[in-house]
């Protein structure tokens, strides 16, 4: 783990008791936008606690996560639907977004409309990236929305199990830490490659 994600993980596990719901919400929200905020560090660990402590639930710790994400791929969507497509790309590279990789999220967009919205929220990179091409291409609002509750929800699901089923089997976290890292790398590495033939290969391959 990197130095400042370890930082940020010993932030959040302390001020997690007391910012709850909403300290779940504000991070997810920034996690789709474009800060590198990445929710496996959220949600498991607030899933882990509220198993194993009571004082969140399993279900609010999903819904908070849910709301966090539709609330920042809204800001996302309004912030290029408002600018236009010549001003997103000029001013890319000011918060590190590429021309390649702005246009790479068009095709991917502009190809799977809301279903792509929908996997969107379920992949590295192209997550944090989906509202800027739904915005210039203006996507329905309502569609867009939809699409973006329902994959968010499923992915806060998915990464909350994993912190359901790690305070449901305290060994995972003391002497048999290998098996539940083993399980966080075979995750990752699905994701990878659902990345890179969906979105990578196709971004790099397609005719510019």
């Amino acid at each position: 783990m990197s130095g400042w994600l370890q930082h940020f993980s010993d932030w959040y596990l302390g001020e997690l008791a007391h910012g709850g719901y909403a300290l779940i919400a504000a991070l997810m929200a920034l996690e789709s936008t474009l800060v590198p905020i990445p929710s496996e560090v959220i949600i498991p660990p607030a899933a882990y606690l509220a198993h194993t402590q009571g004082e969140l639930t399993w279900w609010g710790v999903v819904l908070a996560g849910t709301l966090g994400s539709w609330v920042g791929a809204t800001l996302m969507y309004g912030a290029a639907r408002w600018l236009g497509r010549p001003l997103v790309l000029a001013l890319g590279p000011y918060v590190a977004l590429s021309a390649r990789k702005i246009q790479m999220a068009e095709r991917w967009s502009a190809h799977y409309g809301w279903v792509g919205v929908f996997l969107a929220r379920l992949l590295p990179v192209i997550r944090h990236l989906i509202g800027i091409p739904a915005g210039i291409l203006r996507f329905g609002y309502r569609g867009y929305a939809l699409a973006t509750l329902a994959g968010s929800l499923l992915w806060c699901s998915v990464l909350a199990g994993l912190g359901k089923t790690v305070g449901e089997h305290p060994e995972l976290l003391a002497g048999s830490l290998h098996r539940f890292v083993a399980l966080v790398v075979a995750v990752t590495a699905v994701l990878a490659a659902l990345y890179y033939f969906l979105v990578h290969r196709p971004g790099h391959s397609a005719p510019r």
